[in-house]
């Protein structure tokens, strides 16, 4: 595969999972796969998504260069980051950014856009 050629990971109708292009990792927005539970459990079973994705793609959450956090109500945000917190490699917390937003899915809390190297 040349440098210029696109990966693309998960493909869907409408869209990929993820897409690699020049060592970079396109991660597409993660949502959790219960909507019954807390933003806290959200938010793990979205890291969890994010970690898997990376991995299929040669990359781990130390090599992730920027996250984007979406929330359906900022209030939640200090669980969330409880959950990010302890996620998070120590010494490698990537640019964030954390807003609110309606999602897709009334059910969805929170959704996880990352981008990263590869390894």
């Amino acid at each position: 595969m040349s440098a210029n050629d696109i990966s693309r990971i998960g493909m869907a109708a409408r869209y990929s999972e993820a897409a690699v292009f020049n060592g970079i990792v396109y991660l597409a927005g993660m949502v959790p796969e219960r909507g019954d539970v807390d933003i806290k459990g959200q938010t793990e079973d979205v890291l969890a998504q994010v970690e898997q994705r990376l991995k299929e793609c040669g990359s781990d959450k130390s090599r992730i260069l920027r996250a984007q956090i979406y929330l359906t109500d900022i209030r939640e945000i200090g669980l969330m980051n409880e959950v990010w917190d302890a996620w998070v490699v120590p010494g490698a917390a990537p640019p964030r950014a954390t807003v609110q937003a309606p999602l897709a899915n009334p059910a969805y809390r929170i959704e996880i856009v990352v981008t990263a190297a590869q390894a």
